[in-house]
């Protein structure tokens, strides 16, 4: 695959929010602020489906192979077949839906949206199990860690068992006065990497015992020369499937660093994109990185570069083999 150029014959309009490998396949799905969700294979260079909505898709992810679910910013949460190419609505919040992650290990879907409320979905009834109400704090990330929730709030990080949203099982303000930007979990479920707004990265480890388990904490850029820190907001984290020591970076100013968090130390880092890292994701072996490359609303300037996605191939020691680029060239 390396030097194959995958390109969009319908351009992506708008600004991207989320892409996601797909458990088993090649297929990359596609959320975007142009109202359609995209589903296309990496390896056969080739759009397999797109689904035109009625609302902004704010994040996406995958139920198996040929189920996925949407939010979007009319507050709905949306169901969707891949193979008869079909869709339904499971649920609704109140404002802005911004967040969904899908559980395997209870069949539930976990939203939260703008109206400050978490929610959670079975799957199988399309009906809600659970509601949490948060009051005063809204939901800037959140990810799925085992059979626990751990939701990004300001600058804290709360884990809650969201068989049981209720129950609060772990609660920590990292940054004081420091906003969270991005929070995923370890491939293992054994804890956690937190971004900040400032470029730090905070790898967490509050439940179970293991070779990181007291955790730690590093910038993502260096000092400049002046001695004033390079400061600039983690968008995203991505993890190695096959390796929970390897994990991507990506900022607002289009940097992407593989870290090692074993040795803690940086492996290496791609070209500076032109635009914002949206999005990042591994495929399920762990030898290809996707990076969405576009304007992110959260900036608050006007769009400069259309939105582009790459797939880079990474070797087996985690550094870069050979670079495919998808996008709208």
């Amino acid at each position: 695959m390396s030097g194959t150029s995958l390109k969009f014959e319908n351009p992506i309009n708008d600004a991207i929010t989320r892409i996601h490998f797909a458990p088993q396949s090649y297929n990359l799905l596609i959320s975007s602020w142009d109202s359609n969700l995209r589903l296309y294979d990496v390896q056969s260079s080739m759009m397999r489906l797109e689904f035109p909505t009625e609302a902004a898709l704010l994040d996406c992810c995958f139920q198996s192979e040929s189920i996925a679910f949407t939010a979007a910013s009319d507050g709905s949460i949306t169901r969707f077949d891949m193979h008869s190419g079909n869709s339904e609505a499971l649920g609704h919040h109140d404002d802005l839906a911004t967040c969904v992650e899908y559980s395997d290990q209870t069949c539930q879907t976990i939203t939260a949206g703008w109206d400050n409320k978490i929610m959670s979905w079975d799957t199988r009834l399309a009906k809600p199990l659970g509601c949490l109400k948060l009051h005063g704090a809204s939901v800037e990330s959140l990810t799925l860690c085992g059979l626990e929730l751990v939701v990004a709030t300001g600058a804290s990080i709360n884990m809650y068992d969201f068989r049981n949203l209720s129950t609060l099982g772990y609660s920590k303000e990292l940054w004081a006065n420091n906003q969270i930007s991005s929070v995923q979990s370890l491939p293992d479920s054994r804890g956690f990497a937190v971004g900040s707004v400032d470029g730090r990265v905070s790898l967490e480890f509050p439940t179970r015992s293991g070779p990181y388990e007291k955790g730690y904490m590093f910038r993502c850029h260096p000092k400049l020369n002046d001695g004033r820190r390079h400061l600039v907001a983690v968008s995203d984290i991505a993890f190695n499937p096959l390796s929970s020591g390897t994990f991507a970076t990506g900022d607002y100013e289009g940097y992407v660093i593989i870290w090692d968090a074993r040795s803690r130390k940086r492996i290496f880092e791609l070209p500076r994109y032109p635009s914002s890292v949206a999005s990042l994701s591994f495929n399920q072996h762990g030898q290809l990185l996707a990076v969405a490359s576009s304007y992110m609303y959260q900036e608050g300037k006007e769009i400069q570069e259309p939105p582009q996605i790459l797939i880079h191939q990474m070797n087996s020691s985690g550094s870069q083999g050979g670079k495919v680029s998808s996008g709208n060239e």
